[in-house]
C-alpha cells in the first residue's frame, strides 16, 4: 500500500487529498473514475492508510506531512490488508454488485464504530456495477453518513450511478500519466531498458497499471517478435507467405488490435526517422538497423498509404467484415509499398 509520494502522475488528485488531510476537512463520500489500470484503488489505499496511521496528524495545516508513516501498527495492518476499518466491497456475480451486498458489507455495518481506527472507510471496486437498487440503498446512508464514515467509489464511468450518488460525492478524475513518468517507473521498478519501456508506455495510455501488465505479459512480447518479423520481411513475401500469416494471425484475433498497432509505432518510427534521422527518438531503438533500411527503401507517401491501410483494417474489423480478408489485404498493402 503505496504512500502519496510514492504514487506516479495524478498530482492534481494527489494534492486535493493532501489539502482534505492537511485541512482535516474529510468529506464522506469520494469517486476516483478513470480507465482501468489508471490507479483508482492506488490512490485509494494511500488515502485509507494515510487516514488511518497513528503518526498522521489530521488537521495539522502542512499538506507534505499527510503521508503515513508505514511503521504504525495501523499502517502494518493497512499495508497486511487487515485493517478492521478498512472494509472492501466485494461481490461475487459480475456484472452486478447487488443490493444485498451493499446491505450486508456497507449499509448494515457502517453504524459500528470503528473498532480502533480514526475512520472507518469503504472502498468499493467497480462500483459501476453497483445496480439501481445498489444504488438506492446506498443513497440512504450517504444523505445521513456517521461522521466517521468514508465511502470510495472507484468506477470507469460515473455516468452508470444516479445523479443523486454523483451529487453527494467529491468527484476525482484521474488523468492518463505522462509518458516520460510511465517510462521512469518501468526502467527504475522493473527494470526494463528503455526502448522496451517506451512500447509499454506508448500502448498504456497513461496507464501505470496497463503498463506493468504489459512489461510482464510473455503474450505481449510474442507479439511484438512477430509483429517486427512481419513489417521485416513483408517485402519479400509471396501470397503463399502472406496467406501463411493470415493463417497464424487468426489464432491471435483477440490481440489483432494490439498486433496492428505495433505496426503503426513501428511505421511512425521508420517515417520520424526518415524525416529527422535522429535514432534518440525512436521507440523501437533496439530496432535501429531494421528501421534505417525500411526508411532508406520507403517513400514518404508509401509509409503514409501504409498507415491508412491500418486505420482501414482496424476499421473493417470493427465493422466485423471478414477477419482474413482484412488481414490478407492489409499485408498485401504493406507488402506493395515497403
Amino acid at each position: 500500500m503505496p504512500a502519496f509520494s510514492d504514487i506516479v502522475g495524478h498530482e492534481d488528485t494527489v494534492a486535493h487529498l493532501r489539502n482534505a488531510v492537511a485541512q482535516g476537512k474529510i468529506h464522506h463520500a469520494y469517486i476516483f473514475q478513470g480507465a482501468p489500470g489508471s490507479g483508482k484503488r492506488t490512490l485509494a489505499d494511500a488515502f485509507a492508510q494515510a487516514l488511518q496511521c497513528e503518526n498522521t496528524r489530521i488537521g495539522g495545516g502542512d499538506p507534505e506531512k499527510t503521508d503515513a508513516c508505514g511503521s504504525c501498527r495501523a499502517c502494518h495492518q493497512a499495508l497486511g490488508k487487515n485493517h478492521p476499518d478498512i472494509i472492501y466491497v466485494t461481490h461475487e456475480k459480475d456484472p452486478v454488485i447487488s443490493v444485498g451486498e451493499i446491505r450486508t458489507q456497507l449499509v448494515g455495518d457502517i453504524d459500528v464504530r470503528p473498532y480502533n481506527g480514526k475512520y472507518k472507510i469503504y472502498i468499493v471496486a467497480d462500483a459501476q456495477k453497483m445496480n439501481v437498487q445498489a444504488q438506492n440503498a446506498l443513497l440512504k446512508t450517504l444523505e445521513e453518513p456517521p461522521e466517521y464514515a468514508v465511502i470510495l467509489l472507484l468506477t470507469t464511468n460515473t455516468a452508470a450511478f444516479l445523479d443523486t450518488i454523483r451529487s453527494r460525492c467529491v468527484l476525482l478524475n484521474l488523468k492518463p500519466v505522462r509518458d516520460d513518468q510511465v517510462i521512469h517507473y518501468l526502467m527504475e521498478h522493473k527494470e526494463l531498458p528503455d526502448y522496451q519501456a517506451k512500447l509499454c508506455a506508448s500502448f498504456a495510455q497513461g496507464s501505470i497499471g496497463k503498463a506493468m501488465s504489459l512489461a510482464s505479459s510473455e503474450e505481449f512480447q510474442e507479439l511484438r517478435y512477430q509483429a517486427l518479423r512481419v513489417v521485416s520481411h513483408i517485402g519479400g513475401m509471396d501470397v503463399h507467405g502472406i496467406n501463411e500469416q493470415v493463417n497464424e494471425l487468426a489464432e491471435k484475433k483477440d490481440r489483432i488490435e494490439d498486433f496492428l498497432d505495433i505496426i503503426g509505432v513501428w511505421l511512425r518510427d521508420v517515417l520520424l526517422f526518415k524525416a529527422t534521422r535522429d535514432p534518440d527518438s525512436l521507440i523501437f531503438r533496439d530496432q535501429l538497423q531494421a528501421v534505417t533500411r525500411a526508411a532508406s527503401v520507403s517513400s514518404y507517401e508509401g509509409i503514409e498509404a501504409m498507415l491508412r491501410a491500418l486505420d482501414t483494417a482496424k476499421a473493417r474489423l470493427k465493422a466485423n467484415v471478414n477477419f482474413e480478408l482484412t488481414m490478407e489485404l492489409l499485408l498485401l498493402t504493406l507488402r506493395d509499398y515497403s
